[in-house]
């Protein structure tokens, strides 16, 4: 249960700037609208953000079936969609000048992977991997100025996803997800859990045994094909 919980947290990005006021959302992205308290103007930063095409999120459940909520084992999410609950004391800062501008105890919404405009590949697990609700709040709430906050948010009663994999090149390049490449990591990590470690090794040192086998008989063929009887040596036959 431990591990899950670290993974939940470890996902989340550290604590950020200022506190949203508010947001709008647009086809291809979403607008936010930070205020400055006792300042000029407002700042606003457009984050990009894509829904998961339909072909790509059959295939998904296709290759991974279903919970037992009827939902996919498996998804896609654009970094900037995917929202984790993170909750403790937030720094807000000028972003000018550094200057402290107040501090807030809450629970707040935020990216839950630093990878923002990538793909990822998620898989649910059950809420049982996280232990019980009372186990939740025992090890996940936080005292902070006086008042008790879930640091990873409510427990989640209908399980969660994980991570599992970032779609990009082997330099960190972006990668277009389609249907073929979801269902393909799909496929492929169910065949990892279900070939374990210890049978893999297993298969690998079979298979240099059988490359070792063959070799020994190619070499001795070869050898006998070389080397005249008894090696040149004249020999008599005792009866």
């Amino acid at each position: 249960m431990r591990s899950a919980i670290q993974s939940r947290s470890g996902s989340c990005p550290a604590q950020r700037g200022l506190r949203s006021a508010s947001s709008r959302v647009t086809g291809h992205g979403s607008r936010v609208t930070i205020l400055r308290p006792g300042r000029g103007p407002r700042i606003t930063i457009l984050r990009e953000t894509h829904g998961v095409p339909e072909g790509v999120a059959r295939s998904l459940e296709l290759a991974g079936g279903i919970n037992r909520f009827r939902e996919p084992n498996y998804r896609a999410v654009w970094g900037w969609n995917r929202l984790a609950w993170i909750g403790g004391k937030f720094t807000e800062r000028d972003p000018a000048t550094g200057a402290l501008l107040r501090e807030v105890v809450e629970l707040r919404q935020e990216p839950k992977y630093p990878a923002v405009n990538r793909w990822h590949i998620e898989k649910w697990l059950p809420p049982e991997t996280y232990g019980s609700p009372r186990a939740w709040w025992a090890q996940t709430i936080e005292i902070e100025a006086g008042r008790s906050v879930p640091a990873l948010g409510p427990y989640p009663s209908r399980g969660e996803y994980e991570h599992c994999f970032t779609l990009e090149g082997p330099r960190g390049e972006f990668v277009q997800l389609t249907p073929t490449v979801a269902e393909h990591i799909a496929r492929a990590i169910e065949r990892s859990r279900r070939h374990p470690r210890s049978a893999g090794k297993r298969a690998l040192y079979d298979r240099e045994q059988r490359h070792e086998c063959a070799y020994d008989a190619y070499a001795y063929d070869i050898l006998d094909d070389a080397v005249p009887a008894f090696h040149r040596q004249p020999f008599v036959t005792v009866a």
